[in-house]
């Protein structure tokens, strides 16, 4: 439970990890008191449960916790892919889990016994570098059975293999992947393409394309026919 005042929603939230009851309550209190939302549980069965419920900026974890070590705790959500910051708190002189501790995934670690304005400087200091990362870039693309289409490279894949197309049917593809989902004319695929006066050129090509990327091409299940109107490509 946060121990300070009410404080804005945009404060940092912070989840200390830590079986020693004394330090946690002092952790809890001394982080409050210079601006942070603080919450604190006993071990990691707890701070499973406040993380179903909380979205935290930062853990602080003790190494030593019964049942689960703060360094398998770190291991577990890092396999899980929960990129959440961990500063680790271990004891003066244990080198092999300072080493553990950041090989586990955690982004700082702090021995003790340590003073709280270093503590401070430690947090301050992963949040700044968090904070500052520019948000990554999701890779666009259409996947449809075992192949992929790259929307930024204009590439179509079969797992890591690139498959090079004809340019027409490249482009017939590319205009198909723009729109997954959406119904487009055969007048439209036409005019975009250059086809404008020959609409059965976009049928045969439709034709080649599902050859190279239908596992039945003729039962298609990716590129369909929209009856009296034109094609889709729906994506998995």
């Amino acid at each position: 439970m946060d121990s300070g005042k009410e404080r804005s929603l945009n404060t940092p939230l912070i989840l200390v990890t830590d079986d020693d009851t004394r330090l946690r309550k002092l952790l809890q209190k001394y982080l409050s008191e210079n601006g942070f939302r603080v919450f604190a549980a006993a071990n990691t069965v707890e701070a499973d449960e406040m993380m179903s419920w909380y979205a935290f900026d930062l853990l602080i974890v003790d190494v030593m916790m019964p049942n689960e070590t703060g360094i398998e705790f770190t291991k577990r959500l890092r396999s899980k892919g929960e990129m959440v910051p961990v500063l680790i708190l271990t004891a003066m002189g244990e080198a092999d889990d300072r080493i553990s501790g950041l090989e586990s995934g955690a982004d700082d670690y702090l021995p003790k016994p340590f003073e709280p304005r270093e503590l401070l400087l430690r947090i301050n200091s992963i949040l700044r570098r968090v904070m500052s990362k520019p948000p990554e870039k999701q890779k666009a693309e259409i996947k449809f059975g075992a192949h992929r289409y790259d929307l930024d490279e204009h590439v179509l894949y079969r797992g890591e293999e690139r498959i090079r197309l004809p340019a027409a049917e490249a482009a017939l593809l590319e205009l198909l992947a723009d729109r997954a989902g959406q119904d487009i004319s055969r007048e439209e695929l036409a005019q975009k393409t250059g086809n404008e006066t020959n609409l059965r050129t976009i049928d045969v090509q439709i034709t080649r394309l599902r050859r190279k990327i239908e596992p039945d091409a003729g039962s298609p299940r990716y590129i369909q026919t929209i009856r009296g109107k034109g094609y889709s490509l729906i994506p998995d």
